[in-house]
């Protein structure tokens, strides 16, 4: 009888593995993490960034400024620097990345493909000195929600 238990328990496991997998054709969705992480573990690309920038100086700089430190005489608010750390400190990359995606650029919000508003981000991490690393900042909303921004970075843990 405990044979019979354990081979149930087997088949059922391999069910439930087979129901979970992506669709043929599909890639997986990568596995989202509780962990939260932070602008200073490196969360974009090189790369992305340069593409960002191109896109930045294209749809956003006219109203941001070149060197993204705004208009104060029409309220457009910076998006370097300590202005910009303060605002968006201890929210989420998911909450900059929403707000540009939803409302920017001003006279035609929406427009742009939602891995061109990630490159804008990434961009301007960058421009805020947050450090670079090997993989793409996604424009996956579950994984940006993960990803804190921080004006500085934290102390390691001892």
């Amino acid at each position: 009888m405990k044979g019979n238990s354990t081979l149930f328990a087997v088949f059922c496991l391999a069910a439930i593995t087979v129901a979970y997998q992506a669709p043929a054709g599909q890639a997986p969705k990568p596995k989202v993490s509780a962990e939260l992480r932070s602008v200073w573990d490196g969360v974009y690309s090189g790369e992305q960034a340069k593409r960002g920038g191109t896109l930045y100086y294209s749809t956003c700089s006219s109203c941001h400024g070149v060197d993204l430190n705004g208009n104060n005489d029409d309220d457009t608010p910076a998006l370097a620097g300590k202005d910009f750390q303060k605002a968006w400190n201890g929210r989420t990359v998911n909450a900059l990345f929403e707000k540009i995606r939803r409302t920017m650029p001003r006279d035609n919000p929406a427009h742009l493909e939602s891995a061109q508003y990630a490159d804008i981000v990434a961009y301007i991490l960058s421009a805020n000195q947050f450090p670079a690393a090997k993989a793409e900042l996604p424009p996956d909303a579950e994984l940006l929600k993960q990803i804190r921004i921080e004006a500085a970075k934290a102390a390691l843990a001892k």
